[in-house]
């Protein structure tokens, strides 16, 4: 059987302006959020066999984050995003795939080295359940 693994080329990250979802420039990586769930220790007196019983807790939707080739401006929008508070957020997958979130900006590093390219990293902190929404 022929596999339909394919490469991250092509993706996008994009942050809602308001109006529309701006790709952010220059991605070199995209991690997606995770999903994880608590599970919750509902084990009594009487649990058959003496075996621990469990019950389904809250999920949590985790972090995304990115990684840029930074190029300074005034108007850094992942800056602005962070000021912001909980902003909207979007993944686009090569093949039209869209995973869109609400997100705090939890974190935005930039990194200039003396003799490499300038890159930064930013991490979301993803609230409430993304959407996946298909091509």
């Amino acid at each position: 059987m022929a596999t339909n693994a394919g490469i991250g080329y092509g993706s996008s990250f994009g942050i809602h302006n308001g109006t529309a979802y701006v790709s952010v420039a220059e991605v070199t990586n995209i991690t997606s959020p995770g999903y994880a769930r608590d599970a919750i220790d509902a084990t009594h007196m009487t649990s058959p066999d003496s075996f621990r019983e469990y019950v389904a807790g809250l999920m949590d939707a985790g972090e995304a984050s990115i990684e840029i080739n930074f190029v300074p401006s005034a108007s850094d929008v992942i800056v602005a995003a962070m000021v912001a508070g909980v902003g909207l957020f979007q993944i686009g997958h090569p093949n039209g795939v869209k995973l869109q979130f609400s997100a705090v900006v939890t974190g935005y590093e930039p990194g200039l080295p003396i003799d490499d390219k300038m890159t930064a990293s930013a991490s979301f902190k993803v609230s409430g359940k993304p959407t996946l929404l298909a091509s």
